[in-house]
């Protein structure tokens, strides 16, 4: 039940973040927050960081993300513990809220723009800070999984 709740909650937490940047930010305008923090209203008609952009067509671009989620979704099943199994859940809250925003736009609306100086990160949304959190925590689990099998060869 936890996780249904969580699920809904980051969801609709990114939904909604997007919903409020399109009726209140213009196409393309950024909105200064800090020296390294811009708020920004783009769309992204790629994949990551733009990739592909306008070259995919975005029905295709949702059939691709429907089938690596369906995939996750067995990796969760099938996870060795319940901390990788939250990375896997916590990557589909990302994966189906950007493939809900393409549904429903045609696109993703990215807004979160980090720079310093000359150096710029493509603008991102709260869906992507959940995939790669998701990631992270499957990769921590994947090295201390490692780490633990060497220690026991030894």
């Amino acid at each position: 039940m936890i996780k249904i709740f969580i699920f809904l909650t980051l969801f609709f937490a990114d939904f909604i973040s997007k919903k409020i940047i399109s009726n209140l930010i213009n196409l393309n305008e950024f909105f200064f927050v800090t020296f390294f923090l811009d708020i920004v209203h783009v769309h992204n008609f790629g994949i990551s960081f733009g990739l592909f952009s306008g070259k995919i067509s975005s029905g295709l671009l949702i059939f691709i993300g429907l089938i690596i989620s369906v995939v996750i979704l067995f990796m969760m099943k099938y996870a060795e513990n319940s901390t990788e199994k939250w990375g896997y859940l916590v990557i589909l809250i990302g994966a189906f809220s950007n493939i809900f925003d393409r549904m429903l736009n045609g696109f993703v609306i990215d807004f979160i723009y980090l720079h310093y100086k000359d150096f710029y990160w493509p603008a991102f949304n709260f869906a992507d800070i959940y995939i790669t959190i998701g990631v992270c925590i499957i990769a921590i689990q994947t090295l201390k999984g490692l780490k633990d099998k060497s220690s026991l060869t030894k």
